[in-house]
């Protein structure tokens, strides 16, 4: 037995034992008391002579004088025990363990030949024997329940006609071994009509892959449970319908779920089995890659397939197929169409449990769910509310529904007479063979019945060829005992050679007869030799083996129907449920962080005061301000030239007046570092680099694709010298322009092509010539596009000052003033030079940011923030255009709130007038 089934029985059986020993000595004693009486009882009906009363029943002592819980027998007069002394615990271990074996070999495993459980082989039998083939008409389910039940399976009716119904299933069987006509339950587990109702017949399949050589001795037959049949012990199958539909059952201490597979790959990967007997799992995965579910499907990953198929135990994820349809062009209305759920996942209650998610508000962005199944295919349509994601409400629906589930492979069957849990190669090698005894038996069985035919047409030609001695013989013989003696004696032929002999027509004398005899018994010939070629070789009995395999393979294969999703098992994360929707990040001075929505600032006009981002820490400014979005990557830099990532929403949504995340929190920073500038970075493109700036006018470029992979500790993004520290970042290609200012006003613009890209641990070359007190301010890109539309463009620099078309440089001052400059005022210059007059500041003021801006009629934006946390957001098309030298126009009054701490430039799309005020708009970075 199996280690697995014995352990369980014996932890089984101790169980039981335990609780039968609490019964107490006086019980015991009460009910053997009773015992005898019954059986004095019943012993003087069948006497003649009373016999004499049973001696006392006492329980049997250990040498201590404890009973130890052994039955005493009861001897009558002549000595001979009735009741037979046994231990308890061995009689309870005993009958638990057959009572066990009886389960899992009568009932609850499949065979690993035939891949069928007794009573599915039981029905499969007894159709045969009804005549119930798929090209006959139908019959009543009843009468071939009441067929196994009265000569096969003695067990209740319910259980032979639901193991019937489910083989006529299309969504339980990959491929149903019975045609059901009438209702035979549906999907969403609605049983099948009555028995007297619904009929049956076999599936041409079934006939041909099970039944097609049990009358030719390729099994072995056993008798029935009372002994007047005889019922097939397997049957000969011609591929493993064990892992073409798969099988399930629970019996006693161990279970088994195996998964079906496709006929066509199954065929395939058995075929590379033959030809390569060792080959590894990895090649046998190339011809059968995975399950094949009735129900569709995809299935996510192939981990769990590979444990399943290497150890038998495994765990498939299954999804549901989802698309997404417009349901209402005028709205826009999309809605979630559900084609496919996973194998044995109930549809009505998949229905019901979406409906109750909605209703207890557990799942958002569902106004509607409606069932619209049919004949043609299964179709659920979940509509949705406008502002709903398809993405987000299917992967909710996931994770929080079995239309995600998994299937747990549990590949336990019957070897030998044994449980056993099984790999793939197993499997199939185990069918290999039985599949070798069964060719061998059945090329054996014609053999014989050949050989015979052969022997008794040569005894009928040698009777044509002596007819007048054969006619002379019989017409003087006086029986036809005589007559068949007479025959032997004379020709040297046997009995049955005689018999035949005896019985032919006398319209078989002609030539004719005689040319078709020796016609057939050159076909014999031939066909013997076939047959005996074909079991001299293992070779031959697995070439056939193939070939028959391939015969069905072309009738009966069908394309795959659940598709293969290479990702991790299915898992979902937290980025799968959470919209991709755009944000503002807010970063302060000391490192505070908050998210908001987009909409949290109304538009207003040039020279307001603005509005607050929210309460600040003492001595705090707001350090940067982003637009982003949830799933975007956001690469933080510190001062210290130290990069960190984390994903955007990871920051806590907030309200404008909350005080924000403090970053420690968030990322590994140390002691007194601070992060001078965030990125956010949707995709890792190999074409992208970032280019960075320090504070002493250091520049270098780094490719974008080297950050990808951040450790939580942070990694050197660049190099410092002691007293510089890392302050722009910004995202370019070769082909952009980079902007540089200082804080006197003086402005470089160079090829990034001409920056030289580097390593992370490097420091970089010098980018501007700074003059004695002045810094590097600020830094922008300036996009490949805007530079090729500058060229031809006059390089006069008042030919285009009061041009209303761009592009232009953006200048923000700290103290709240601003212009617009043509970017043709400015020609290409190489790095480490002084550069060029870009602002012309009043005493103490400074600049505070160069942005690049493009069409003068476009809704872009620029948001201003405060020493003070103030926040303003005013349309780039407000602010002047003017010459290099000019002081700018007032663009925020910053009488209280100190000066122009950070600026950022946004662009804006239209509102939606029923989900916003008419004074919001949405940002998009």
């Amino acid at each position: 037995m199996n280690p697995l089934s014995v352990s369980y029985f014996n932890t089984a059986s101790s169980m039981v034992l335990s609780s039968t020993l609490r019964f107490s000595t006086a019980f015991l004693l009460r009910q053997q008391h009773h015992r005898h009486s019954l059986l004095f009882a019943s012993s003087r009906r069948f006497l003649s002579v009373p016999p004499k009363p049973p001696p006392p029943t006492r329980l049997s002592k250990d040498k201590d004088g404890d009973r130890n819980g052994t039955l005493a027998s009861v001897s009558n007069d002549t000595g001979t025990g009735r009741i037979v002394p046994v231990e308890l615990h061995e009689e309870m271990t005993g009958s638990y363990i057959t009572y066990s074996m009886s389960v899992l070999l009568g009932r609850a495993l499949p065979d690993v030949r035939d891949g069928l459980k007794p009573v599915h082989r039981r029905i499969l039998f007894a159709m045969h024997e009804l005549g119930l083939a798929s090209r006959k008409p139908f019959k009543k389910c009843a009468r071939v329940v009441g067929e196994v039940l009265g000569k096969f399976h003695p067990h209740g009716d319910t259980a032979v006609y639901d193991s019937l119904v489910r083989m006529a299933q299309d969504f339980s069987l990959r491929y149903p071994l019975i045609q059901g006509h009438g209702n035979f339950g549906s999907v969403d587990a609605d049983p099948a009509a009555a028995m007297r109702y619904t009929e049956c017949r076999l599936e041409a399949l079934t006939e041909a892959m099970l039944l097609a050589d049990l009358e030719q001795d390729t099994v072995n037959y056993v008798p029935n449970f009372d002994g007047s049949q005889k019922e097939p012990s397997l049957l000969p199958a011609r591929l493993p319908n064990l892992l073409l539909n798969g099988s399930s059952g629970i019996a006693v201490g161990m279970a088994t779920n195996i998964p079906p597979h496709n006929l066509g790959e199954l065929v395939d990967v058995l075929c590379a089995l033959i030809h390569n007997p060792e080959a590894r799992l990895q090649e046998l995965l190339e011809y059968m890659p995975g399950p094949d579910f009735p129900t569709g499907g995809l299935i996510m990953g192939n981990l769990g397939i590979l444990d399943a198929y290497r150890t038998g135990r495994g765990r498939i994820t299954v999804r549901g197929k989802t698309d997404v349809e417009l349901v209402d062009s005028k709205t826009k209305r999309m809605a979630v169409i559900i084609k496919e759920i996973p194998y044995q996942t109930n549809k009505s209650l998949l229905v019901e449990k979406i409906a109750e998610l909605v209703e207890n508000k557990s799942l958002d962005g569902i106004s509607d769910i409606r069932d619209e199944s049919d004949r043609s295919g299964m179709r659920i349509v979940i509509e949705l509310k406008r502002a709903a994601d398809p993405s987000i409400v299917v992967n909710n629906l996931y994770r929080l529904t079995a239309l995600q589930s998994s299937f747990s492979c549990n590949m336990v069957c019957i070897l030998d007479g044994q449980p056993k849990q099984m790999g793939l190669k197993e499997v199939l090698q185990a069918f290999l063979d039985f599949r070798c005894s069964v060719v061998e038996r059945r090329a054996r069985f014609k053999l014989s019945q050949m050989q015979e035919r052969k022997h008794t047409v040569e005894g009928i030609m040698t009777g044509l060829d002596n007819m007048d001695r054969v006619i002379q013989i019989i017409r003087e013989a006086s029986s036809n005992a005589t007559a068949s003696a007479s025959l032997r004696n004379e020709f040297k032929l046997s009995e049955k050679q005689a018999e035949a002999i005896l019985d032919m027509n006398l319209r078989r004398l002609t030539m004719l007869e005689r040319k078709k005899f020796a016609d057939e018994s050159k076909n014999l010939t031939e066909q013997i030799l076939k047959l005996e070629e074909l079991l001299s070789s293992r070779k031959n009995i697995l070439q056939l083996i193939e070939q028959e395999a391939i015969e069905l393979k072309n009738r009966f294969s069908s394309p795959r129907r659940s598709m293969l999703e290479d990702s991790d098992s299915g898992q979902l994360e937290d980025i799968d449920i959470i919209p991709n929707e755009e944000m503002l990040l807010a970063l302060s001075e000391k490192g505070y962080v908050k998210r908001m929505k987009p909409n949290t600032f109304n538009l207003q006009n040039r020279g307001t005061i603005g509005k607050s981002v929210g309460k600040l820490r003492v001595n705090d400014a707001m350090s940067d301000f982003i637009v982003c979005r949830a799933h975007d990557h956001v690469l933080y830099f510190s001062d210290r030239g130290i990069v960190y990532s984390a994903r955007a929403y990871k920051i806590p949504e907030c309200l404008r007046t909350a005080a924000g995340t403090p970053l420690i929190q968030i990322l590994s920073l140390s002691d007194g570092e601070r992060i001078t500038s965030i990125i956010p970075v949707s995709d890792f493109v190999e074409e992208q680099f970032l280019i960075m700036l320090t504070v002493n006018g250091y520049i270098k470029k780094v490719s974008l694709n080297l950050f990808s992979a951040i450790r939580s500790t942070g990694i050197i993004a660049i190099q410092l010298v002691p007293g510089d520290e890392l302050k722009w970042v910004r995202c370019c290609t070769n082909d952009d322009l980079v902007a540089m200012a200082s804080q006197n006003g003086m402005v470089i613009l160079s090829l990034c092509d001409v920056v030289r890209s580097l390593g992370r641990n490097t420091r970089g070359a010098v980018a501007m010539r700074l003059k004695e007190g002045d810094k590097v301010a600020c830094m922008d890109i300036i996009p490949a596009a805007i530079r090729k539309g500058l060229e031809g463009v006059s390089k006069d620099p008042q030919s285009n000052v009061k041009g209303s078309n761009g592009p232009w440089l953006l200048f923000v001052s700290e103290s709240g003033y601003g212009k617009r400059v043509p970017l043709s005022s400015f020609r290409q210059l190489p790095l480490n030079r002084v550069g060029l007059i870009g602002y012309k500041f009043a005493s103490e003021d400074r600049l505070a940011a160069v942005f690049v801006v493009e069409d003068g009629e476009s809704d872009e934006q620029v948001v201003l923030v405060s020493q003070s946390g103030t926040v303003n957001r005013i349309k780039v098309r407000d602010i002047s255009i003017q010459s290099r030298y000019a002081r700018g126009v007032i663009l925020m009054r910053l009488e209280y709130a100190g000066k122009i701490q950070s600026a950022s430039l946004i662009s804006a799309t239209e509102p939606e007038l029923d989900e916003q005020e008419p004074g919001n708009v949405s940002l998009a970075a």
